[in-house]
């Protein structure tokens, strides 16, 4: 291989030198994950209490809740974060719910407004009682199947 070349191919970050195995094997293993912490009733019921009333506590708030649980710091910060979150979720879901329900109420009482537009006679108006081209657009329902506008001798009627 010329000069030029091997030179190229060392400052090439696609060198030809392979690594073997996995790149993480080299280093330390991954410390085992501490496992899940199980509250008391008690403990529970004290932190949702306190939740209700506060979503969040200052340092020396946790501090002293944490020792009358006889809980950490760092688990009563880490459910205080928790129980935010799964408040959030809910919160959203049930503000989605309401949005919803108004939708289909708003769609309801569109469709019983339109339902009584078609029952009820249009109130006339009397710019178009003297005006045979506005009185024939007056009385034209669109949304009606059979309707047909005819005009004779400029009055207009629906048949």
């Amino acid at each position: 291989m010329p000069q030029q070349e091997r030179g190229a191919a060392a400052l090439s970050p696609f060198a030809a030198t392979r690594r073997i195995g996995h790149p993480y094997q080299n280093r330390t293993p991954p410390k085992r994950k501490k496992p899940r912490t199980s509250f008391s009733r008690g403990q529970i019921c004290e932190l949702e209490k306190r939740f209700h009333r506060q979503k969040y506590l200052a340092s020396a708030e946790r501090a002293t809740l944490a020792k009358a649980l006889k809980m950490t710091d760092a688990q009563v910060k880490t459910w205080f974060q928790n129980r935010r979150t799964k408040w959030r979720r809910q919160t959203a879901e049930e503000r989605e719910a309401e949005r919803q329900q108004a939708n289909r109420l708003m769609l309801h009482l569109q469709q019983e407004a339109f339902q009584k537009s078609l029952s009820q006679p249009l109130p006339q108006d009397p710019l178009c009682m003297h005006n045979s081209s506005l009185y024939a657009l007056q009385n034209l329902q669109p949304w009606a199947e059979d309707n047909k506008v005819t005009s004779v001798s400029g009055v207009a009627s629906v048949v």
